[in-house]
């Protein structure tokens, strides 16, 4: 197979919601529907026993929680499908901003019952600010939930984009009887009493014909007419132009847990999803289709497996062919590297691979060269942007509980502060650590991994602080005065610039408006 045909059957994507719509129950029957898999595990649940292959880390497995992006791909009808299945919660939305960053499309989760919560709403700024495309799936109809209608009226105000529904409910709850499928023009009619199994797939172009009732009955068989008859009449007519330009969201109804309308969705979803798209550097933009290899890191994980201590950087391709053993010149360290083991990712398991192509994530083992954001390239200065840690806003004094393992926890705390999941200063005028997260829960994750994979133990100390910010000016007078006079708010990050660390809103104020010629950002890229 060629290079552009190698481009042209990728589909690169990030699933997204908010927490406990089951997004992780949608990757696991994905995965399943896709072969890669044959036993689709759970994220909660005491009857079965494995685990979702997503959630790979030992804390996302005692807590039913997903804390980490993980990557997973596989084939599915001539298509590579690369899934990327992100963190719900929003202690955790860092990690997923930054891999919103590596992927080409978008499927957000959406409880029926609940309809668009408020983590959901950020996530989509994000992925309008990118011009990504968004295919919704609104999950649970086995359970009793809104009127679908009122989720897509719910959707179109919230998320503020226009919707298509490509697949429609018939029923929910105790009385769901399948899926009326618009893009394929078949009825999927489910059966048995966990509704596990589609009964039949039968191809129904003619709604109006009578074998409607024979399978759903006269009653569900004349609402499905009157809904189908409405969804004409008031919602555009699906074009795959305004799906990837980002203007229109095609909707799938079903149940991930119990296979409802996932098959639909995925079928639709490798049809019309985009292959790799250009991305935006801050020299030029990068076509997919270029020769030369480019690509940048947008992740690092630490201990993916803790008998080895490895330490795997995430590298999103963006153009040519990645080569195994083949010399790229890391861009901001100015020197040539060569990576004689790259490999492609089934959550934690990983297999070697000689070669990639745009669209692709691949695994690169790191000792320690790289950070997020780092671009790889056969040579040319590229940088990409847009990969940003942002201000904590939750701080503590970390402490080291075992003076017996300080080296463990040095070590500990420098290789997952490289992850992004916390950002780590020091203090100029005490020297003491203080971690700065954007939620309270990365705190307790933290605590667990330096315990479980480093045989380190830390504890907290609470700190009064409201914000950090970096600072910048070309005026050294003014910067050295608010050195003098900030001198015990002053710390340094990880990677060697000065932060601000404002102890209140006044303080902050204060400093800005006295301070005029010194630049505060709340983010690390300026």
């Amino acid at each position: 197979m060629g290079f552009n045909e190698e481009i042209l059957r990728r589909r690169t994507f990030g699933i997204v919601s908010h927490p406990d719509a089951g997004k992780t129950t949608l990757t696991e029957k994905l995965l399943l529907f896709g072969g890669a898999i044959h036993v689709a595990g759970a994220v909660k649940s005491n009857k079965i026993k494995k685990t979702a292959t997503s959630d790979f880390m030992e804390i996302e497995r005692q807590r039913g929680i997903s804390v980490a992006t993980s990557v997973m791909g596989f084939e599915y009808q001539g298509r590579k499908i690369n899934i990327l299945d992100t963190p719900g919660h929003q202690d955790f939305a860092e990690d997923t901003f930054r891999t919103l960053t590596a992927v080409d499309s978008v499927i957000i989760v959406i409880d029926s019952a609940k309809g668009v919560e408020p983590q959901t709403l950020k996530l989509m700024e994000v992925c309008r600010m990118r011009k990504t495309p968004v295919m919704v799936f609104i999950n649970k109809l086995d359970r009793s939930g809104k009127d679908p209608f009122e989720l897509l009226d719910n959707i179109e105000n919230e998320l503020k984009i226009h919707v298509r529904p490509l697949s429609w409910p018939i029923s929910n709850g105790p009385t769901f009887k399948g899926v009326y499928n618009i893009y394929e023009e078949k009825l999927n009619l489910f059966s048995g009493e966990d509704k596990q199994t589609i009964a039949e797939s039968i191809e129904l172009k003619d709604i109006s014909s009578p074998e409607l009732e024979d399978y759903i009955g006269s009653k569900f068989a004349k609402t499905l007419r009157d809904e189908l008859e409405l969804i004409t009449e008031v919602y555009p007519k699906f074009e795959v132009e305004t799906y990837l330009k980002g203007d229109l969201a095609p909707v799938f109804f079903g149940s991930a847990l119990n296979n409802f309308g996932v098959q639909e969705l995925l079928n639709c979803f490798v049809d019309i999803a985009p292959y790799p798209r250009p991305v935006h550097a801050e020299e030029r933009d990068i076509d997919p289709f270029e020769n030369k290899f480019s690509g940048f890191v947008f992740k690092i994980h630490a201990n993916m497996d803790p008998n080895h201590r490895d330490r795997i950087a995430f590298v999103k391709i963006c153009s040519g062919t990645f080569k195994r053993n083949t010399n790229y010149l890391h861009v901001r360290a100015g020197k040539n590297l060569k990576f004689p083991t790259p490999t492609a990712f089934m959550a934690e398991k990983k297999s070697i691979i000689d070669e990639a192509f745009p669209g692709d994530i691949i695994g690169i083992h790191d000792t320690g060269n790289f950070k997020i954001g780092d671009t790889l390239s056969e040579g040319e200065q590229i940088h990409f942007k847009g990969i940003p840690s942002f201000s904590p806003e939750m701080f503590r004094y970390v402490e080291n509980a075992d003076p017996m393992k300080y080296k463990q926890l040095a070590k500990g705390l420098d290789q997952l502060m490289d992850e992004g999941v916390a950002q780590l200063f020091t203090n100029k005028f005490n020297g003491r650590k203080i971690i700065g997260t954007v939620g309270q829960l990365q705190f307790d994750v933290i605590q667990f991994r330096l315990e479980h994979e480093y045989g380190a133990k830390c504890k907290y100390e609470s700190i009064q602080m409201h914000k950090a910010c970096w600072i910048k000016t070309k005026d050294k007078e003014q910067l050295e005065d608010f050195r003098k006079r900030k001198f015990a708010n002053i710390a340094i990050d990880k990677h060697g610039r000065e932060v601000f660390l404002a102890d209140s809103p006044y303080s902050l104020q204060m400093a800005q408006e006295k301070f005029n010629k010194i630049e505060f950002h709340f983010t690390s890229e300026f």
